[in-house]
């Protein structure tokens, strides 16, 4: 299972920061020039072999670089039928509307009939070009324009609302490296632990500095591990003794960890992505779940609903882990919502014995309305979020995981179980 980590660098060194934020702005540049050949329709070997001569980063870097590119390339192109599929549904919702209005179906309270048919058909005219756009795109087999940066910060840059040096900043941020077993984990951006100072550091090879004949120096700057994770990242970085050589020496083997660094107002952050092993797994359809005590979850916008049942079905156990704050909060404090209310799932879960869980294979989607709060609701939601936390939280733990078709749930619930004992 793949396992994402953060972490902070707390180091003060002008120099090294200065240093870092240099390669990142080539890094990012590079992948910015990877992503346009590539819709031109060059080789990505060619572009590999071009990028360090221009761009002066060694090829491990390089081939990061193309790696991104073609990741948001192939990312766009998946998701342009989702798109499409969406804006469709905007446009049959709003020449509803103007029907239901025109023909007395609807009524208006706070403006006059001609406004609010003004308004729905210039809606209805920008959503029917969006819509030809993005059918182009599809039939052609191109993308929409992409703009690294953001498309907010594009506009804001555009009113003068943000610097040209913010802009600039927004569009270099990142750094990233894959991993090597081979290379103690990774080669570019390595992770270390000092077991004198206790201390965890980042090296990063910076070939933007490399004298002809030598290897890249290495930036070195401390970062900061969360308490909790600590223990893990640190057995993850020094890898595992298997034996020893013919000199005495420990043979140490070490798992391939990715490192992606971002900085954001002026604070650096790394993600750290490896491979975990988990001890559950999520079954498939036809698999059967073998476990004498079985939780099903109802998962939504303000609560996780659990009830237990026996391997027959019959009803044991039900409870509510509420998350009302979910609709409002920002987006680190509702991941820390989520994170905590699936934990206390589990921490019941665990108590009563349970060996598998059951969740419906469903999808929140908008109702493509004019109902903003309604929009923002179900967006800022993140139901992904939250079904993926119960998914990876649950195999963690060993439990079965299984996702079934939502249909007719809802009656069974009703004759089953609501009208014997009385459940919502």
């Amino acid at each position: 299972m793949k396992t994402v980590r953060g972490m902070k660098i707390v180091s003060h060194d002008e120099s090294q920061l200065r240093s870092l934020d240099e390669l990142m702005r080539v890094f990012c540049s590079a992948k910015r020039y990877a992503f346009n050949r590539l819709l031109e329709g060059r080789n990505a070997k060619d572009i590999i072999k071009h990028l360090p001569h221009q761009f002066r980063l060694n090829k491990r870097f390089a081939e990061d670089a193309v790696l991104l590119a073609q990741s948001l390339i192939s990312s766009q192109r998946e998701l342009l039928p989702i798109r499409l599929e969406d804006v469709r549904a905007k446009i049959e919702k709003t020449e509803k509307k103007i029907d239901d209005y025109q023909h007395g179906r609807k009524t208006l309270k706070n403006v006059d009939l001609p406004t609010c048919l003004d308004g729905l058909h210039r809606r209805l005219e920008k959503w029917k070009s969006k819509e030809a756009e993005l059918k182009h795109h599809l039939d052609q087999g191109t993308i929409p324009g992409v703009i690294f940066g953001g498309k907010e910060n594009f506009y804001k840059r555009l009113k003068g609302n943000i610097t040209n040096e913010e802009w600039k900043d927004l569009r270099s941020n990142q750094l990233y490296a894959r991993g090597d077993k081979s290379k103690k984990g990774n080669l570019n951006i390595r992770l270390t632990y000092d077991d004198k100072t206790y201390q965890c550091y980042v090296e990063i090879a910076n070939p933007l500095e490399q004298q002809k004949g030598k290897h890249a120096p290495r930036l070195r700057l401390p970062v900061l591990v969360p308490e909790k994770y600590e223990e893990e990242i640190i057995d993850l970085i020094m890898g595992e003794p298997v034996g020893v050589n013919a000199k005495g020496k420990p043979i140490i083997e070490y798992q391939p960890y990715t490192v992606e660094i971002q900085r954001k107002n002026g604070e650096y952050y790394i993600h750290l992505i490896y491979e975990e092993e988990v001890y559950g797994r999520e079954l498939t359809d036809d698999e059967p779940i073998q476990a004498e005590r079985i939780a099903g979850m109802d998962i939504n916008m303000d609560r996780i609903a659990v009830s237990i049942v026996s391997k027959h079905g019959n009803f044991l156990k039900s409870k509510v882990f509420y998350c009302h704050e979910l609709e409002y909060v920002r987006a680190n404090k509702r991941n820390n919502i989520v994170g905590e209310t699936v934990r206390d799932v589990y921490d019941w879960l665990l108590q009563e014995n349970v060996g598998a869980v059951v969740i419906e294979n469903i999808q929140l989607r908008q109702r493509h309305d004019t109902d903003k709060r309604f929009n923002r609701f179900t967006h800022n939601f993140k139901k992904k979020k939250l079904t993926d936390t119960i998914i990876r939280r649950g195999m963690r733990l060993g439990f079965r995981i299984k996702k079934v078709n939502p249909a007719y749930t809802s009656v069974i619930g009703r004759f089953k179980y609501r009208k014997k004992y009385g459940l919502s």
